[in-house]
């Protein structure tokens, strides 16, 4: 395979976003589903209380499509990906999914989008969605309000990134996401939640080499997330899961806690507010040498690829890395990883295991901490430690440290829970039933608004946070294929 084009991944610098407005949660019954559209029989009456216990008391959701998340990309970078089905009737996208930002936004009316492939020319179109609204600038929702020109005119939203002059601007609407609630004892049941989408007209740099052709899913703590708008409308629990399979696939729930033996470690803030999912890291092992001096606060980041750490601790673990393997270093072309190693017998040797240390004495064992280098013929020429420097003070867990576990996202208890797991999906949930529920009322404002939690700027896939943060990540430049992407898409839609 041969890498096109590189993709700079980085921080979000500017957004005009505000906190999110009250947005109305429906399920509906006698719904049935198809896949380009979704036909409604009829509608019974609010009943806050009796949804928000059946949804919220146990139940999970997932879209619509299958609660399966897929990697895509090349060996030096990927993200995962899962379809979501937008408005009525529903359209398909096979969205990046962030934790490190909060915006869903979709190619929308395009100016200037991604190419995208022959089976995958789905364009977010609000004027052809029944559901469709316009967020308009008098909403509390919109943070550029007061320098419109008018209340009535649509809410405009930029966000730009701090390299290679990446962005995604356009203007919010509200509008239908679909999901499937699965079944206890009876059938599995539709929920149609509407959620704020930014309408993505134009894109620029990164973007438009084909990292995000159908837009990117943010699944962080501000209000303007999925997940949060989802457990304000009562319809589930504040949490959700997602579990990154070994062989590149894997799940996504929502209002998922976790098991009860799941170890935890909790969420902690950056001046005194939680506006991203770091945790504090007590120290690294590398095999059975803990190394001193090694704490950091680090971000579990689903939308980069690989784990970067300030200098001073990436210093120490790939110095100890190095001395335990006791191999001479190699160079590997176009490798982004600087302790690299050959191996002549075609295979990889056995390598000390890399550990993270929580606080209380919670231990997560790396999976998969290496970089395989191939040769034309999948041969195994050598392997690198995949791990980057950055000078950032705060770290960023990437996928190739999540890989083999359930990864739970609790934000009541702001915690982190994780265990081991093959992410099985839902016994049966690939045929759900027709059966629906009632509608959920629309949440308060009071209930927009929780405490401790800030609203962050939606950032590229893989990028997070507030800008005005110097402690805040980025990320380096991580090469992607579009192509192998593109065929992705292909082949999941058959």
């Amino acid at each position: 395979m041969k890498v096109v084009g590189r993709i700079v991944v980085a921080a979000a610098v500017v957004v005009l976003l505000g906190e999110c407005s009250c947005l109305l949660l429906l399920s509906v019954e006698g719904a049935t589903y198809s896949p380009s559209r979704f036909v409604v029989n009829r509608v019974v009456s609010n009943d806050v209380e009796k949804q928000t216990m059946k949804f919220g008391g146990g139940h999970l959701l997932f879209p619509s499509g299958g609660s399966k998340i897929m990697s895509g990309g090349n060996d030096l970078g990927w993200l995962y990906y899962t379809y979501i089905a937008i408005g009525m009737p529903s359209v398909s996208f096979l969205v990046a999914l962030d934790t490190g930002s909060d915006l869903l936004w979709l190619p929308c009316d395009c100016v200037q989008c991604a190419p995208l492939s022959d089976n995958d020319e789905n364009e977010y179109k609000p004027s052809l969605s029944t559901t469709s609204k316009s967020i308009t600038c008098s909403n509390q929702l919109c943070e550029s309000g007061p320098t419109c020109k008018s209340p009535k005119q649509p809410c405009p939203y930029t966000a730009n990134y701090a390299s290679t002059a990446t962005s995604s601007s356009g203007s919010l609407v509200e509008d239908i996401l679909h999901l499937v609630s699965d079944g206890v004892n009876a059938s599995n049941t539709y929920v149609r939640a509407p959620i704020a989408i930014g309408c993505g007209r134009q894109q620029t740099g990164g973007y438009l080499q084909g990292i995000a052709p159908d837009g990117v899913l943010g699944l962080g703590l501000g209000e303007v997330s999925v997940p949060s708008l989802l457990a304000k409308s009562g319809v589930m629990r504040n949490s959700f899961s997602l579990c990154f399979g070994e062989s590149g696939f894997g799940n996504i729930y929502f209002g998922d806690q976790g098991l009860s033996t799941q170890r935890t470690t909790p969420f902690l803030p950056i001046n005194g507010k939680y506006i991203a999912y770091i945790i504090g890291i007590e120290n690294f092992c590398i095999g059975t040498t803990c190394l001193d001096q090694t704490d950091v606060k680090a971000q579990f980041d689903t939308g980069t690829s690989f784990t970067l750490l300030p200098n001073g601790i990436y210093n120490a673990l790939v110095k100890e890395f190095d001395r335990q393997i006791n191999t001479t270093k190699s160079k590997f072309e176009g490798t982004p990883f600087e302790y690299c190693y050959s191996t002549s017998s075609g295979k990889l040797p056995e390598t000390p295991s890399v550990t993270i240390k929580f606080p209380d004495n919670n231990t997560f064992v790396i999976h998969d901490p290496l970089y395989v280098v191939h040769d034309n013929q999948g041969g195994i020429l050598g392997y690198c430690f995949a791990i980057e420097s950055s000078p950032n003070e705060i770290g960023l867990i990437g996928q190739n440290f999540m890989k083999g576990y359930r990864l739970v996202f609790d934000r009541d208890n702001l915690t982190l829970g994780w265990s081991r797991s093959k992410c099985q999906p839902l016994k049966g949930e690939e045929t759900p039933g027709s059966n629906a529920s009632s509608p959920i009322s629309l949440p308060t404002t009071e209930q927009q608004k929780p405490p401790n939690v800030n609203a962050v700027a939606p950032a590229f896939a893989g990028r997070t946070t507030n800008s005005s943060t110097n402690n805040m990540p980025y990320s380096s430049s991580l090469p992607i294929l579009l192509p192998l992407l593109l065929l992705v898409f292909h082949q999941l839609r058959c």
